[in-house]
């Protein structure tokens, strides 16, 4: 058995990756390729630790659940829009709870109707607020770490995009279920289905049509939350399989965990409550599951390859920082389009982890610097007749070193000797060159 284990691990990490897919025919190419993305989606999801990140969005959710509701309700006030518009929704999300469902959504919209604005000030409104996004933020970090994004969006666009999330989400809500109301209770519509084929074809759209719902959610939740570009068609593919495994374990939650008595036996009083938690855990796993499997998905052909291939050593880190430097530059001088660090990450064709880690050191150099646009772009942070070739390594080879460690523990004469001697040679040879005088005319323009 032993062997067995061993020969199936050897094929997933070594021989899987050996293999040349454009060789084979269209079905054992897609079939590789898959055994690839299922691999690697385990792989990075036990690395992100998704099942603990699901248990933290569960206890965001339940401080901040009735708070988030109220600001929706609110606002649904504010177009005109009465309160029972969102109990629709709150039973079609709690439906595989099965009747417990609908004693926790009146429950629910119970505490909401005790919220009395007018009591809250203005301190206490912001702290709604607050409390509102928080959810949002949350999602936000962990979508992040599934993407590999280290740096999140500003306080400001934090600020701007989630309120305009808590704004939009409610009102599309609202045309939705208003749109399917009236659609159902619309004469003309009702006399056209019952004319066939059109009847039946609108119902089997009806049927197909909650899971498209879902999977669009999904979706639009992969695009607009990542602090990243993600592609349409990736977060669909993962929209799509999240999606799947949503109504799934909606069939199944409805014929297991909700109908059982076991927990009204064990929790008494808490079994609601420790019901209603375990399905947010559920929804939540599945949503970041589903994030996991887009990012594996846009980025299959790194993560095929061996880790080590991108552990980039010093040389070919400044040469990372010199090339970045030059295409941000080279952009600026000839007022071409600005990059963005997506835009660099697909043009050189690599992983985003090493080339993010060359922007960071380029920006903590005060070399480049980030715009305040909606899509930030990247751009020298001086004029680059001040830029220096010299300080661009320098941004490599010196990033984040403590001059205290190196005087300290690190401090041989002899050894002192010869890295005073490189950093001549690297002077020398450098001398005064300029960043502008890589992207002169004379030097070709790229893209």
């Amino acid at each position: 058995m032993s062997e067995l284990v061993k020969k199936i691990n050897y094929f997933l990490t070594s021989q899987l990756w050996s293999i040349d897919t454009s060789a084979l025919n269209r079905t054992r190419s897609f079939f590789i390729n898959l055994v690839r993305l299922i691999y690697v989606t385990v792989r990075e999801f036990m690395k992100n630790e998704l099942t603990l990140r699901a248990m933290s969005l569960v206890y965001t959710t339940l401080l901040s659940l009735v708070p988030l509701l109220a600001f929706s309700i609110s606002l649904l006030k504010a177009f005109g829009v009465v309160d029972n518009k969102l109990e629709p929704f709150l039973i079609s999300f709690l439906h595989p709870l099965g009747p417990k469902g609908a004693e926790i959504s009146s429950t629910i919209l119970e505490f909401i109707g005790r919220i009395n604005f007018g009591v809250l000030g203005v301190i206490g409104l912001l702290l709604l607020i607050y409390t509102s996004v928080s959810v949002i933020n949350k999602i936000e970090d962990s979508l992040n770490i599934i993407w590999k994004v280290k740096k999140g969006r500003s306080l400001a666009r934090r600020f701007s995009d989630y309120i305009t999330i808590l704004l939009v989400g409610p009102v599309l809500m609202v045309v939705a279920i208003g749109s399917m109301a009236t659609l159902e209770s619309n004469t003309i519509v009702n006399s056209i289905l019952s004319i066939e084929p059109v009847g039946t074809i609108v119902l089997i759209i009806g049927q197909i049509l909650p899971f498209i719902v879902v999977l669009l959610v999904f979706s639009f939740i992969y695009v607009l939350i990542p602090n990243t570009k993600v592609n349409i068609k990736s977060a669909l593919f993962g929209g799509a399989i999240a999606g799947i495994a949503w109504h799934v374990t909606s069939w199944g939650f409805t014929l297991s965990v909700a109908s059982s008595t076991k927990y009204a036996a064990i929790y008494s009083s808490l079994a609601l409550l420790i019901i209603f938690m375990i399905w947010l855990y559920l929804n939540w796993l599945i949503l970041l599951a589903g994030a996991q499997i887009a990012f594996c998905y846009q980025n299959l052909k790194f993560l095929t390859v061996k880790k080590e291939v991108f552990n980039l050593s010093t040389k070919l880190r400044e040469k990372l920082s010199l090339v970045v430097m030059f295409l941000i530059a080279n952009s600026f001088y000839h007022n071409k389009e600005r990059w963005t660090l997506h835009s660099l990450t697909e043009h050189l064709k690599l992983p985003q982890d090493p080339v993010e880690d060359a922007v960071k050191e380029l920006e903590d150099s005060k070399l480049i610097i980030e715009t305040g646009d909606e899509t930030p772009y990247l751009v020298p942070s001086m004029s680059l007749e001040k830029i220096k070739l010299k300080d661009i390594l320098s941004s490599t080879r010196t990033c984040n070193q403590t001059s205290e460690l190196e005087n300290k523990y690190l401090s041989i004469p002899e050894v002192d000797l010869v890295s005073t001697e490189v950093e001549r040679a690297i002077d020398q040879a450098l001398g005064e060159k300029s960043l502008r005088d890589l992207v002169s005319k004379d030097s070709p323009q790229y893209d």
